[in-house]
């Protein structure tokens, strides 16, 4: 006959303890605690900012390109870095008023912004016939 030693750790499952009536009554349940992850509008839907800065960078290791960024100085004072989206030019300058929303760009890392196009000094994208809404196109007639 054999043996084999066998850990008990492995053996004993974790036990899920329920509080009691009591307990609860005492001490009530602690709420985890939500990360937010768009800071800088200060729970508004969007935010008006005014362009300090033009700038581009590249993005994280599988992608390559040349992503647009504006340096902005929100209205309630904070700078934060927006991303610029579509493709082709953009005829943002140095204090061009724009709209920015949340929504981070995967492969740029610390960007949680983007701009709104279509809104105040940001032109929407003229050539654009699908997904017009997301780049303040409007529709053509005929």
């Amino acid at each position: 006959m054999f043996f084999f030693k066998t850990n008990t750790k492995n053996i004993l499952k974790k036990k899920i303890i329920m509080p009691t009536i009591i307990q609860l009554s005492k001490k009530s349940r602690i709420e985890k605690k939500r990360t937010v992850k768009v800071p800088a509008l200060q729970q508004c839907p969007q935010k008006k900012g005014i362009c300090i800065k033009l700038v581009t960078r590249t993005p994280k290791k599988p992608n390559s390109a040349i992503r647009k960024l504006a340096l902005l100085r929100l209205s309630n004072k904070k700078r934060i870095y927006g991303y610029i989206p579509g493709e082709g030019k953009h005829t943002l300058q140095e204090h061009s008023v724009v709209l920015v929303r949340g929504g981070r760009v995967k492969d740029l890392p610390g960007i949680k912004y983007k701009l709104v196009r279509g809104v105040y000094d940001f032109e929407g994208l003229s050539l654009r016939r699908k997904g017009r809404s997301k780049y303040g196109t409007k529709k053509v007639k005929g």
